[in-house]
C-alpha cells in the first residue's frame, strides 16, 4: 500500500527546452509529494518575450515530452498570463500545492504569493535546482563544439 502523500493536486510549470536530469528531479521531487501533477509548460511567445531566447523544440513539443513522463498526470500549454499570476494558475488547475525553484523563496512577488494562497489554504514548496545542468548550459556546451 503507497503511503499517503501531502498534497492531491500539485502544479509546476516550466519550459521544459532540451529536456534533461534536473528537470526529471524536479518532476520526481514534486511526484513525492502529491497523488496528481499538472506541468505547465510555457508558450514559445513566452520563452521569447520573457526569457528572451528561443525554444529549441515547440511548445507542443515540449508538452509532449513532459506528458509522456509517468511521474506527470497531466501537462498543459500555458501563456504568459497564467505563468506570471499564479492565482489565475490555481483557478485553472485547481492545485493545494504549487511547486518552484528555491531560487524564488523569499522574493516580493512570491511572498506576496504565499500570503494569497494562505487564505484559500493553498501551500507552496520550494525545491532546489540539480547543481550542474541547465538547459543553457548544455546550450553553451553545444555552441562551444561547434567552434
Amino acid at each position: 500500500m503507497e503511503n499517503k502523500k501531502k498534497y492531491k493536486i500539485g502544479y509546476t510549470c516550466g519550459v521544459f527546452d532540451l529536456f534533461h536530469v534536473g528537470h526529471l528531479n524536479l518532476l520526481e521531487n514534486c511526484k513525492k509529494q502529491c497523488e496528481t501533477l499538472i506541468v505547465g509548460v510555457c508558450t514559445d511567445e513566452y520563452v521569447i518575450k520573457i526569457k528572451n531566447k528561443t525554444p529549441i523544440f515547440s511548445q507542443e513539443e515540449r508538452c509532449r515530452i513532459i506528458e509522456a513522463l509517468d511521474v506527470v498526470d497531466s501537462a498543459k500549454i500555458v501563456d504568459i498570463e497564467e505563468v506570471n499570476d499564479k492565482q489565475l494558475a490555481q483557478k485553472i488547475f485547481k492545485f493545494d500545492v504549487l511547486f518552484s525553484g528555491d531560487d524564488w523563496k523569499g522574493t516580493e512577488r512570491y511572498v506576496e504569493t504565499e500570503k494569497q494562497f494562505a487564505k484559500i489554504d493553498v501551500s507552496i514548496e520550494y525545491l532546489p535546482y540539480t547543481q550542474g545542468i541547465s538547459t543553457t548550459l548544455i546550450k553553451n556546451s553545444l555552441n562551444k563544439t561547434q567552434d
